[in-house]
């Protein structure tokens, strides 16, 4: 449509313009024609004698019907003839004379012009709308011959990120969308191929670590059950409870690579998890002879998780507390009603050094650790909570604070 506008303004303007030119050109021409046919005859009148009245001049007033004229005579003797429209509205005047005075003016009407010049604004405007109107059907037509592919193109790839592998789509007729399609298709066998492969090894490693993690269990059962000292149950019991919630994790693990539809999670009391993370962690934060205080909120606040993907989280962020942070570690909860929901927040904090600044920006990047670890923690801990339906992020860097929302239950 701008291309056609343009055409249009390119060729109409100039077209317009010329036509107003020539049209003032042959007004010229026309007045000028008629006062030298009027000196003529009044000179041949002249001549025989004969007198140079009003209805010689009638003739020409009207001889060209597109420029209705005055014709004003002036005779040698003096005395002045006139025929025509008053001349007071003159606009193009043409003139003739003798040497023995006798003079002629033929003037045109400034109003047949003006509506000569309106009559061919309109017809060049008509012209240039019939064009635009031919170029916007055109531009229609093309417009869903290529839209209706690309519309099939974003439903196919929407199908994609749903799981669903999309099938050859037939020709378009558009050949850049037809290769894109079928790049589409191949993308999606790729991707199902590998999904195919990660999850069955997920499978697999989920299923070999479910028998030693059961040997295990039983092994805690029966020194909790056989030991008489209170130290040695106690820490038994803290394992046990350890090797149960990573079963559970396990659990989670394969149900999700054997693409089990997942059931609807039920609300989570806040309060059990971070009790078990508080008995969990307090003997090695007494160890470092650092404090750890865990704000447990009512059995009231519940959110929209699973317990063992967001105790895995905490413990991430505890440890890396404990390892990199100094002072005492804080766990707060508190709620938030931003970005349209409901939530809870958990904020992890401590009185270390902080977060250095180059890492600020890339804390959550696989393999990227201010100190000798791996790297790994922060980012499963964000898969964990995102797959959740929350988010991990960096609220603070000095001092440390991370801040962990979840759901709020209903």
């Amino acid at each position: 449509m701008a291309a056609v506008v343009l055409a249009v303004l390119l060729l109409g303007l100039p077209l317009c313009v010329a036509g107003l030119v020539l049209q003032t050109e042959q007004a010229r021409t026309s007045v000028q024609v008629r006062a030298d046919a009027v000196l003529a005859a009044a000179s041949s009148r002249l001549a025989t004698g004969r007198p140079v009245d009003r209805a010689l001049l009638e003739e020409h007033t009207q001889r060209d019907g597109r420029w209705p004229a005055s014709v004003v005579v002036d005779l040698p003797d003096g005395t002045t003839v006139e025929a025509g429209p008053d001349r007071a509205s003159s606009a193009v005047v043409g003139r003739a004379g003798t040497a023995d005075g006798l003079a002629v003016s033929v003037t045109a009407a400034r109003g047949s012009l003006w509506a000569a010049d309106a009559q061919l604004v309109v017809l060049v405007v008509g012209l240039a709308a019939g064009a635009v109107a031919a170029g916007s059907a055109v531009g229609l037509v093309q417009g869903r011959r290529l839209v209706r592919p690309l519309e099939d193109l974003a439903d196919r790839a929407e199908r994609l990120g749903s799981g669903q592998v999309p099938t050859t789509p037939p020709p378009s007729g558009v050949e850049e969308v037809d290769s894109v399609a079928q790049a589409l298709v191949r993308s999606a066998q790729q991707l199902q191929a590998r999904l195919a492969v990660e999850r069955q090894f997920a499978s697999d490693a989920s299923h070999q670590l479910r028998t030693p993690l059961t040997a295990l269990s039983m092994r805690l059962e029966e020194v909790l059950a056989t030991t008489t000292q209170p130290a040695v149950a106690a820490e038994a019991q803290v394992a046990l409870e350890q090797v149960e919630r990573l079963s559970g994790v396990v659990d989670d693990l394969l149900a999700r690579a054997r693409l089990q539809a997942s059931t609807p999670r039920e609300p989570l009391a806040l309060a059990g998890v971070l009790e078990q993370q508080r008995e969990e962690w307090r003997p090695a934060y007494e160890r470092a002879r650092r404090e750890l205080a865990v704000d447990v909120p009512s059995p009231a606040a519940r959110v929209v998780a699973g317990a063992g993907p967001l105790a895995q989280a905490l413990a991430v962020l505890l440890e890396n507390s404990l390892v990199h942070g100094g002072g005492t570690t804080s766990v707060s909860v508190r709620t938030s009603s931003e970005r349209g929901g409901d939530w809870v927040v958990l904020e992890v904090s401590d009185a270390g050094p902080g977060v250095p600044e180059d890492l600020g920006g890339r804390i959550f990047e696989r393999s990227v650790s201010g100190a000798s670890g791996t790297g790994l923690g922060l980012p499963l801990a964000r898969d964990l909570i995102t797959a959740e339906g929350g988010r991990l992020e960096l609220a603070r860097t000095h001092p440390a604070t991370f801040a962990v929302f979840l759901r709020a239950a209903p």
